[in-house]
């Protein structure tokens, strides 16, 4: 589910019988339930409205959904292999390092 940039991930339990949610794309701990796919949809964006109106109360910067930066630490073997299938593609590691992210991300999603 996406609200206002927010990325909602739910999953079912099946002991309680309630849907259990939480943002996924920030640090803050954003929760939310529900029992029906409706009510989980209203409180994932009733969830995220509280979020941003309890920041603004307080003068709080709202953590925004990640900017796209992100460290990423390989060994050094790993490393050169990347610099080279990059050179080898004509691309920046960085810009290889993404296609190998979207094309794994791919195929987890079918």
């Amino acid at each position: 589910m996406k609200y206002k940039g927010y990325i909602g991930k739910v999953e079912y339990d099946d002991v309680n019988r309630i849907f259990s949610g939480s943002v996924v794309n920030i640090k803050s701990v954003i929760t939310f339930q529900g029992s029906t796919v409706d009510e989980i949809e209203t409180e994932f964006r009733a969830s995220v409205d509280d979020y941003l109106d309890w920041c603004l109360e307080d003068g709080v910067e709202p953590e925004k959904p990640f900017s796209g930066k992100f460290n990423v630490r390989f060994s050094p073997e790993l490393h050169s292999q990347a610099v080279a299938g990059a050179k080898l593609l004509g691309i920046s590691l960085n810009s290889f390092v993404e296609k190998s992210v979207r094309d794994e991300l791919r195929v987890m999603n079918g």
